[in-house]
Parts: structure tokens; sequence; C-alpha cells
């Protein structure tokens, strides 16, 4: 990352992924990762959030943690990826952080691609990524684009990459987010980019690269994308009723 303690920002950074069975990608990822940190002030962390793995994730993270001072490591009982991203968001949001930072630790992301969302944040309550160029398979292309269908006809909002695990995110403006999300949602960011849109927070959607899984297995597969769509539909469903109900309340005030 060029140029990376050239100006640091005092504001606190937490960059937060969460894991399952990825023992084999973490030190490579966090090692990659890791750096980011030196954009933002010193309470700034890189979070693990473990979500049950059943792998060898716990004593590979209590290594990597005697490795790195500014890094942490949660466990909780596996919920799936959308509740886990919410548990670490309200634990970052919990802690006084500034700006959360989210990706996943499959290691298909570029930390050389985040100076640029860091640097734009000032104008911004939200910087998503838009993944072009896609490396990692015609299914998971699939997926988006049955979300992108699902996200316009139900939340009536228009969104480039709902559910891109690369986002920059105002912890104000995050927090304003969760407050009609529920607890256990299982497309929390796919949520989170929805409500961003129709609350008309000030969103930048910036490309980036997306590597093809290096390591660990691909979960997608045709069974999956019909099960991601049926329920998508039924929950986004539900989650913009809940929304509209809170803009009336807070509209009536």
């Amino acid at each position: 990352m060029s140029n990376v303690n050239s100006n640091p920002s005092t504001e606190t950074l937490y960059i937060v992924m969460p894991a399952y069975n990825e023992a084999e990608n973490l030190p490579h990822v966090i090692g990659r990762w890791y750096n980011c940190l030196r954009l933002a002030g010193p309470d700034s962390r890189l979070v693990i959030l473990d979500d049950g793995s059943r792998d060898n994730t716990p004593e590979i993270m209590g290594e990597l943690t005697e490795l790195y001072p500014q890094l942490r490591y949660e466990r909780r009982e596996n919920a799936g990826h959308g509740t886990a991203c919410l548990r670490v968001y309200r634990l970052a949001l919990q802690e006084g952080a500034d700006w959360v930072f989210q990706t996943d630790s499959d290691d298909q992301t570029d930390p050389e691609e985040f100076q640029t969302f860091w640097e734009a944040r000032e104008n911004y309550d939200f910087v998503i990524g838009n993944r072009r160029g896609r490396q990692d398979g015609w299914s998971r292309v699939l997926v988006t684009n049955v979300l992108r269908l699902v996200v316009r006809l139900r939340l009536r909002a228009s969104v480039p990459d709902a559910n891109c695990p690369f986002r920059l995110m105002r912890a104000e403006a995050l927090a304003k987010c969760l407050e009609t999300i529920p607890e256990e949602f299982f497309l929390s960011n796919v949520l989170i980019s929805a409500t961003a849109v129709r609350r008309k927070f000030r969103i930048a959607w910036l490309p980036i690269t997306f590597a093809p899984r290096r390591r660990g297995k691909n979960s997608i597969n045709i069974p999956r994308i019909f099960r991601i769509g049926r329920r998508s539909w039924r929950e986004l469903g539900q989650a913009r009723r809940q929304f509209d109900l809170a803009l009336a309340r807070e509209a009536g005030d």
C-alpha cells in the first residue's frame, strides 16, 4: 500500500471479517489486511469473528493474536454469515469505532484497493464496492444478479452490488440502518445497502477486483441459489414492511 504512513487519520477504524472454517486462509489474509490499520488512529482494530468454525481456526488465531497487537478474535456459535456480520458490526459500534470496514476472510478481496475507499470517506456515509470483471465463477455472479432484482422489486431500491463484501461505513449511518434490521437477518449486507439507499445516505459505489477463491471450498451450487432466491424474496419483503413502518413513525414524530 503506497504512502500508507504519509497522513494517518486519528479516527478509529474497525476492519471486521466473519470467518467460518477459514483456517487455511487466515494467516495470509490477516497479514495482508493488518497494514491497512496504519491509515487510522491507534485504537483501530482488525476483528475476526469466528462463526463457530469446525476446523482449527481457534488454534490458528491464538498464534496470530500473539503476532499482531491490534488483532482481535471473537468466537460465537454458528449462525450464518449475515448474522455474523451484524454481531461484529454491533461490537465495533459498542467499542466506539468511527468507521467500520467489512470484508470477508476468504482472500478474494484486495487490501491494495482499500486506501482509495478510505480517502473517499470524507464526502460519504458509505463507500461500497462494485465487483466488476469477477473471477469467482458464474454461480456467484448469478446470485448477485438475483439479489439485485429482488432488492429492486421487494425493497424499491436500485443497488449495483448489494452484498459486496468490501464496504466502509460511517458509524452513525451504520447504526441508523441497524435500527430496522432484525437480529438474525441472513442477508444483512443486502438490507444495509438497500436501507442506506432508501434513507438517502451519501453513497459511493467504487469498482473493485474480486479474485477466485484460492483455498477452501466454494459453497454455492444451483440448489443453494434457488434457496437463496426464495428466502431473500420472503425475508426482504418482511423487512420492507418493518422499514416502511419505521419511516412512517419517524415522519409522525
